[in-house]
């Protein structure tokens, strides 16, 4: 008891301190935010719009508006921070509220949602109570100040920070005093360094260089890093940039021109301009691009090495928009598929991983895991062939430019029957072709092989050969990669409505049958059909006679594959070929001897891998436990030096077929699924975190193969798992954003918990 009034006395003291001294808002604030708050409340996804990752979210404050509804009639006003208004008041006037004023007599909102949490701690690592909704799909219930007491009554569990281990009481209570201080905020924006500034003048100059060729390769340039958080060669650590339109040039403050799409119209004068990003960086929408004078050179030889011409540049509108291989079909399609493939871990990550942060509308149309590779240039017809090009091109426009919902059908069946009709015509002529070999498979860089996995609503992309040899391969060419990267990225409209949203699901299912098909032409041609049959069971067949154009049975390929298991055959082949391409070794999952770990990591982490291996490779059929785990585990293996290894344990959830946009449910086989492990951290979304002492991880792997039920599943969780209530929560959450910072840092940033689970 005396201790505790101790404690009591001396935070009392401390906020009599803070109160005789103002607080800084950068300094005392945002730490704070960013330690326990940011895992929820970022990007569009947080919880009643309020993004608590910089002092501009924070004076922003909330809102009832829901940015995810995929089932509204009529497109939404943008809500963009940085974008569509600056300043409380502008935000005000869109319909947010304020969640740091006080109001008369009662306390800022923020100030009463944080106290409500503070009287209702939950018991150390225990489970949630089952009647409290976590997780994505829970109401967005948002109470105003006027309605906060009433809310507070009916829901006293749901206090700040929702549904986890509190503040302490010295963070408390600096909050608490800010907030009594009128929560004063010092801005104090990221701004470049010297020599950041010298190669953003570069790349401005180059980017607004007059001349009709020069603005149409800046605007094609512009459309495909408008999203990424670029970086520069010696740049400074942790400093990113993004490209935007701006009324004014260079050498002036940046006004944005806040269009809905990159690729509308931003007005008769403007200029791309790049500006810092602003806030904490948080890792689902960290999707960077390196900058340098050698990428500026790179993009300089590929775009104006030859002497092609245009003597305008095309206007904007919705035909522009719906095909930009029409739009952009004065730039060499050599040049633009070559820039894509120099980066290609970046484009497919912006359409699989992506900044949206809920994706479920688009990642039910993949499967849980697949690998990707690329058809070279020199043997894609579209950039070689321009007879071909010229009658592809209009037959390549994408659908969700028009949303009426009374004429989806009509607009759907539209663009479905000129998708089909390109893929007769690519079949035709591809059949006409030299028939594929090994080297129609594009080998340029370490972007050549990819690994994707999805995980419900959301998904990762890697270079290299990642687990299990999958059930599916795409073999993308460049209208396969500039479609998915258009129709994910330029065109889609995450406040769109549901028509544009089931048009884009709609198409992005015609592309990943297209990757897919393509790939069947690797194969002997006798395989291909069972193959197809196998990735379209049950009513997947139905889709392929209602939607999908035929395959080609008939013509050879090039590649000696034997005529059983030739899939298989073909991943060997390729993993030996491309092993100097970041391949990626796995012998955790793939392993082909007696030992299946990484030589180079120490004999008790060789142990550890050793007994893990044991998981993989298993169908749930046999071991249980995969149907007790979510999709994304992390597995934390702390050895006895202090150190400690990072292993995501994902999911893999089979289907009869992804063709379909409702009824997933039943699409599901889950004796079939399976789990990759794998050194890293392979989700923007943890849905759970094991701690496990390096010397107890075979008695680990043992209780997982024990685990045939919940009851037992729940014992392992009790023993080695981090509950939302542990004590510990944060400092084991936030381990696995440092891990990344240690291993990647260009790619680091805050991951988010608003998927973790209440196991």
């Amino acid at each position: 008891m005396f201790c505790r009034l101790l404690l009591g006395v001396c935070f009392l003291f401390i906020g009599s301190l803070q109160a005789a001294e103002t607080l800084s808002y950068s300094r005392d604030i945002q730490p704070i935010f960013t330690q326990h708050c940011v895992a929820c409340h970022a990007c569009y996804d947080a919880a009643c719009q309020l993004n608590l990752g910089s002092a501009e979210g924070a004076q922003r404050g909330a809102s009832k508006a829901t940015v995810y509804n995929g089932g509204r009639t009529e497109a939404q006003a943008t809500t963009r921070l940085f974008v569509d208004a600056h300043g409380a008041a502008a935000w005000q006037r869109k319909g947010f509220t304020s969640v740091l004023d006080q109001q008369g007599s009662q306390a800022a909102l923020l100030g009463r949602m944080l106290e409500l949490g503070h009287q209702q701690p939950f018991a150390a690592n225990s489970k949630l109570p089952a009647q409290l909704a976590i997780g994505i799909s829970r109401a967005n219930q948002c109470p105003l100040p006027q309605e906060f007491a009433e809310f507070a009554r009916k829901n006293p569990q749901v206090g700040m920070p929702f549904a986890v281990t509190g503040l302490n009481e010295e963070d408390y209570q600096t909050l608490q005093t800010w907030l009594k201080q009128g929560a004063p905020v010092d801005q104090q924006a990221l701004q470049a360094s010297a020599a950041e500034t010298q190669q953003i003048a570069t790349w401005e100059a180059f980017m607004n260089a007059p001349g009709a060729r020069e603005a149409l390769v800046s605007r094609w340039l512009y459309e495909h890093l408008f999203l990424a958080h670029l970086h520069f060669t010696g740049g400074e650590p942790g400093h990113f940039f993004q490209m935007v339109r701006s009324r004014t040039p260079s050498g002036k403050p940046v006004d944005i021109i806040a269009t809905r799409q990159p690729n509308d119209d931003p007005g008769t004068e403007f200029y791309y301009r790049l500006l810092p990003v602003q806030g904490v960086i948080v890792y689902k929408t960290h999707i960077t691009y390196g900058l340098s004078a050698a990428k500026l050179e790179r993009i300089k030889q590929l775009f104006f090495a030859t002497d092609w011409q245009t003597d305008e540049v095309p206007g904007y509108g919705l035909l522009r928009r719906a095909n930009p291989f029409e739009t952009f079909a004065a730039i060499p399609a050599q040049a633009r598929y070559q820039f894509m493939l120099d980066d290609g871990e970046y484009f497919v990550r912006t359409f699989i991983r992506g900044p949206v942060c809920r994706g479920q509308i688009a990642t039910d149309v993949i499967r849980d895991n697949f690998w990707a590779v690329f058809q070279d240039p020199k043997h894609d017809l579209y950039v070689t062939d321009p007879e071909y090009r010229d009658k592809a091109k209009a037959l390549l426009a994408m659908p969700g430019q028009l949303d009426s919902i009374g004429d989806l059908v009509g607009i759907w069946r539209t663009y479905r029957d000129k998708r089909n009709e390109y893929e007769a015509l690519r079949m035709q002529r591809y059949a006409e072709a030299p028939a594929p070999s090994w080297s129609h498979i594009w080998a340029g860089n370490d972007n050549a092989l990819l690994s994707v996995f999805r995980q419900h609503d959301s998904a990762s992309v890697r270079k290299g050969l990642i687990g299990e040899v999958p059930q599916t391969l795409w073999w993308l060419d460049f209208p396969l990669l500039e479609r998915s990267y258009y129709q994910l990225v330029v065109n889609f409209d995450v406040f769109g409505n549901v028509s544009h949203q089931a048009q884009t699901r709609l198409y992005f299912d015609l592309i990943r049958n297209g990757a897919e098909v393509n790939f069947l032409r690797l194969m002997p041609a006798g395989s291909r059909q069972g193959y197809l049959d196998d990735w379209y069971q049950s009513g997947g067949k139905l889709k392929m006679w209602m939607s999908y154009q035929g395959i080609d049975v008939e013509t050879p390929t090039a590649l000696q594959l034997p005529t059983a298991d030739p899939k298989r055959s073909f991943v060997e082949a390729l993993l030996t070929r491309y092993g100097s391409l970041n391949a990626r070794p796995d012998p955790i999952n793939r392993c082909s001897g007696a030992h299946c770990y990484r030589p180079e990591v120490d004999v008790q982490l060789q142990r550890a891998e050793q007994s893990l291996s044991r998981l993989t490779g298993k169908p749930a059929g046999g071991l249980k436990v995969i149907e007790q785990l979510p999709e994304a585990t992390l597995l934390r293996v702390e050895a006895s030096d202090g150190k400690r290894e990072v292993y995501s344990l994902l999911r893999n959830r089979a289907h009869t077929n992804v063709a379909f946009i409702l009824g997933e449910e039943r699409r599901y086989q889950p004796a079939l699924d399976t789990l990759t492990i794998y050194p890293g951290v392979l989700s923007s979304y943890p849905n759970f975190i094991f701690n496990v002492q390096v010397e107890q991880v075979a008695e680990f792997v043992a209780a997982m193969e024990q685990a045939r039920d919940a009851p037992a599943f729940a014992q392992l969780v009790e023993r080695w798992g981090i509950r939302r209530t542990h004590p510990e929560f944060w400092r084991y959450f936030h381990d696995m954003s440092a891990y990344i910072q240690q291993t990647e840092p260009l790619e680091a940033g805050v991951l988010d918990m608003n998927r973790y689970e209440n196991l």
